[in-house]
């Protein structure tokens, strides 16, 4: 019988291994078979089944990887084990701006700019791009009128249903932006939902899938849970969308199209914006779907828990970090109620209309206890001032060294990582603890040193006090648990010659 050695390793599983391994069984049951470097019709037969084994192991070894949480790279992989716990990726989120419209004179008619009139920046290369969602009219005798447009693109697509049960169809366009489509059938309107548990024959349900190449399946019921759709399927629908989106004031200065009043004069429209665009988000990366699916198991439908609010409010697109206190964490807090504070993404003060986003997210989407009072509010900052005296490496300069302290000082005090993943070096005051786990306040002035430290042009860091300082003091920085902090005036000296770096 065929005997495997006693100490061979069983995770050696490359094609090297497996030839040693099989060569060895053979010398077990063909002890004249020596040759196992010539080129004969055996040796082909056991490099042909070590090569196989080779890739079979791979792919193996592949599909454990993929099935775990923190080792899984693939998306498409990262979506399905999410649907395994109720968890939908987050698709990219669409900029809105409120744009004013003008004519040069007023006219004797009515001048009307149809929804889907693009409106965009003046950057020929790459414009951004927004399209009016309603009709805007600048009435008869007035010069101008305002209206909003989305960083979107309509889309619309029919489909011949064949009456079967669990139909599924399939949007050709990309990428699919989250609640935007609306499905009329011969039968009547379909209204999305998350799945057909609670539906019943007549309900005309569909469910939506985006896949990880951001492009959504809808599907119908079967005749029992659900209603079969009949006659032609129109599906209008929203594609785009992304933080490439978001503009600022006075950015928006073309409008496409030629354009008359009622009675057919020609007019000349202008446009702009007077404010910035709403924020908008990109699709969630793998990081963020590795790092929050998990998180959505300590929520489920409500919202009690300090944290339950904190992970209940990230889930509000635009929003970076959010901060939970009550009484128990700040004696200043009346009983029975708390803040919930918003840093949004990139930081700054978040809208009015993404604060109310969350406030909904927090008390009706996950609802809160009725006896609970809550206040969603902007997060307060605390400006880090950074001083420190450097003498640098040879074959750096200045400029350049100047420059990559300042990447890492802005890399260090960033709302999230480049990955999208949550920036844990920073946080609010009440993020930074003791050993115990008691908030302290306290910004260690050390992890902003180190940071400095670590740059590769910096080759040492004064030795006086007053040669590293945050606002200007040699020790830890004071911050109020509902305090965020963010950088703020970085002076740099350079050690050699005692002028600014």
């Amino acid at each position: 019988m065929p005997v495997l050695g006693e100490q061979l390793d069983y995770t050696d599983k490359d094609f090297a291994s497996l030839r040693l391994r099989l060569h060895n069984l053979i010398s077990s049951v063909f002890p004249t078979w020596t040759q196992t470097e010539i080129a004969n019709f055996g040796n082909l037969l056991v490099e042909m089944y070590a090569f196989v084994g080779g890739v079979l192991t791979k792919y193996q070894d592949n599909q454990a990887i993929e099935s775990r949480w923190s080792q899984a790279t693939q998306r498409k992989n990262l979506i399905a084990m999410a649907k395994l716990i109720g968890y939908e990726a987050p698709t990219a989120t669409s900029s809105q701006v409120d744009v004013t419209i003008s004519i040069g004179a007023p006219v004797a008619g009515d001048v009307v700019f149809p929804a889907g009139t693009v409106v965009r920046t003046r950057n020929v290369a790459d414009p951004v791009t927004f399209r009016l969602i309603a009709d805007v009219t600048i009435a008869a005798g007035a010069t101008s009128a305002s209206g909003t447009a989305e960083d979107a693109d309509p889309q619309e697509e029919s489909f011949a249903s064949a009456g079967t049960p669990n139909l599924e169809i399939m949007l050709g366009r990309v990428p699919y932006l989250d609640g935007s489509a609306v499905v009329v059938a011969g039968n009547g309107a379909y209204t999305e939902v998350a799945n057909f548990l609670e539906t019943t024959s007549a309900d005309r349900y569909f469910t939506l899938t985006v896949d990880q190449n951001d492009r959504a399946t809808i599907r119908f019921g079967d005749g029992v849970i659900g209603a079969i759709p009949t006659g032609t399927i129109v599906v209008d629908y929203k594609t785009g969308g992304g933080s490439a989106g978001v503009v600022e004031a006075e950015t928006v200065r073309v409008i496409e199209g030629s354009f008359t009043d009622s009675f057919g004069t020609a007019v000349v429209a202008t446009v702009t914006n007077p404010a910035a665009s709403s924020p908008a988000s990109d699709r969630a990366s793998v990081e963020e779907i590795r790092e929050e699916a998990p998180l959505s198991l300590r929520v489920l439908t409500r919202t009690v828990t300090r944290e339950d609010f904190e992970i209940n409010a990230l889930r509000v697109p635009g929003v970076a970090r959010a901060l939970m206190l009550t009484s128990d964490e700040d004696g200043a807090i009346a009983e029975n109620s708390g803040y919930l504070f918003i840093v949004p993404d990139g930081g700054g003060v978040p809208t009015g209309a993404l604060l109310d986003a969350v406030e909904t997210m927090v008390t009706v989407t996950y609802p809160h206890t009725l006896t609970f009072s809550l206040i969603v509010a902007p997060a307060l900052y605390k400006t880090v001032d950074v001083t420190a005296k450097v003498w640098l490496r040879k074959g750096y300069t200045a400029t350049a060294a100047r420059a990559a302290i300042e990447s890492a000082l802005t890399s260090f005090f960033a709302v999230r990582n480049p990955d999208g993943t949550l920036n844990t070096a920073i946080g609010w005051g009440f993020e930074f603890v003791e050993e115990d786990g008691d908030p302290v306040g306290l910004l260690p002035l050390s992890d902003v040193f180190n940071v400095v430290r670590d740059v590769a042009a910096v080759r040492k860091i004064g030795d006086d006090d007053a040669d590293f300082t945050l606002n200007a003091a040699h020790s830890d920085l004071s911050i109020l648990l509902r305090e965020w902090p963010v950088l703020g005036t970085v002076t740099l000296i350079n050690g050699e010659t005692g002028g600014p770096l």
